[in-house]
């Protein structure tokens, strides 16, 4: 608005190329022949989008950063800026249809699992609109076909060998993409899982979001071997660039293709960064350099990448990118005032929804003469 009017662009969408083709940077195979292809095809609609929803994930973990700094977000609190090519290009190269499980870096997943901001930044402030009623905050988001956000490190991998294999009892030609870190890529249940998925040719994307950084440790001095993408020994793997939407949308889409043919299961390492610490409690700064941050942020942002090609092949014009960032500073400005005004939930809910029937159930209290009412 300028004067009380609406300034609209002048440009028309028949003046914007629909599609164009890119090359993408070649993928590290194990194990395999052929992989995902070299070139990637994006609509205007498909940049638009994936544009969106990056700088949206990109722009609620920065709010999130500030309410937390403000004690207004308590608790753990991992933020996932810098990752958001993994999370838009997961999404992208599979169907809604299909399942996730990730570790406790969960709100861009969260986010694009279908949940609103609304819900996710209530659910940091610990209020009842939260999607998990305010009682789970960061580690602990929950949507249809998306299981989590989970704390222990590692544990949720096993869980996507399940969910994969209830897949493949059902016979529903879906897939379950279970992703942990760098940093949990040395747990022994995470072989354990590779072992059962090989056996059993489970449809299983098993994804290590390698973000060079397991806490405070790097991937050097943490890992013998940190060729990721091999772990699975005998079990296929991809070596993918992580920061490019493009690059991890092709490579999803041939893991999932593997999947669906009935090969089993596909190991993938998405090289990535992450520009906040480890969590709100780390500064990020004491094992690597400011400087190193801001060379990874100049030279290999996700959604730089992405707005600059659009814009270099007239996919979209600098005032329509603009408008799209205003309309979403609002989104989040919105969801932050509704995070900090909704109420927390009432003591009298603190047993409700722990199990899955919808029999009330007398949970044990603080002492066996404590009985407390649960409603699912």
């Amino acid at each position: 608005m300028q004067g009380g009017r609406m300034v609209v662009s002048t440009r028309f969408f028949t003046d914007f190329t629909p599609q164009a083709s890119f090359d993408i940077k070649k993928c590290e195979l194990h194990r395999l022949e052929a992989g995902p292809s070299e070139t990637a095809v994006l609509t205007r609609e498909q940049g638009l989008q994936y544009y969106r929803t990056m700088q949206t994930m990109r722009r609620m973990e920065l709010k999130a950063d500030q309410l937390y700094k403000q004690k207004i977000i308590r608790g753990f609190c991992h933020l996932y800026d810098g990752q958001e090519a993994c999370a838009m290009g997961i999404e992208a190269g599979i169907n809604q249809t299909d399942h996730l499980i990730t570790a406790y870096r969960a709100h861009g997943y969260t986010f694009t699992r279908g949940v609103s901001v609304r819900e996710i930044m209530a659910e940091l402030t610990g209020r009842r609109g939260g999607v998990a009623k305010g009682k789970g905050g960061s580690m602990h988001m929950y949507a249809k076909r998306f299981y989590g956000g989970n704390g222990i490190v590692g544990a949720q991998v096993p869980l996507g060998a399940g969910v994969a294999l209830a897949c493949q009892y059902q016979g529903n030609n879906q897939v379950c993409v279970a992703l942990y870190g760098d940093g949990a890529a040395n747990q022994g249940q995470i072989f354990e899982s590779f072992n059962m998925a090989a056996l059993w040719k489970l449809p299983c994307i098993f994804i290590c979001e390698n973000n060079k950084f397991g806490m405070g440790t790097s991937v050097e001095r943490s890992s013998a071997s940190t060729e990721y993408f091999k772990r699975g020994d005998y079990i296929p793997g991809i070596k993918v660039d992580g920061m490019d939407v493009l690059c991890v949308r092709e490579a999803i889409k041939f893991a999932a293709d593997h999947c669906r043919a009935g090969k089993g299961p596909i190991v993938m390492e998405l090289e990535t960064y992450r520009y906040h610490g480890h969590s709100m409690s780390d500064p990020g700064v004491s094992y690597r350099s400011r400087e190193e941050i801001q060379e990874v942020r100049s030279k290999s942002d996700p959604i730089t990448m992405l707005k600059e090609r659009m814009l270099s092949n007239n996919m979209a014009s600098v005032e329509e990118i603009k408008e799209i960032d205003v309309e979403i500073r609002k989104v989040i400005e919105d969801a932050a005032q509704f995070a900090i005004s909704d109420p927390e939930p009432p003591l009298d809910e603190l047993c409700n929804h722990i199990f899955a029937n919808d029999l009330p159930m007398e949970v044990r209290g603080t002492n066996p003469w404590v009985k407390l009412k649960s409603v699912s």
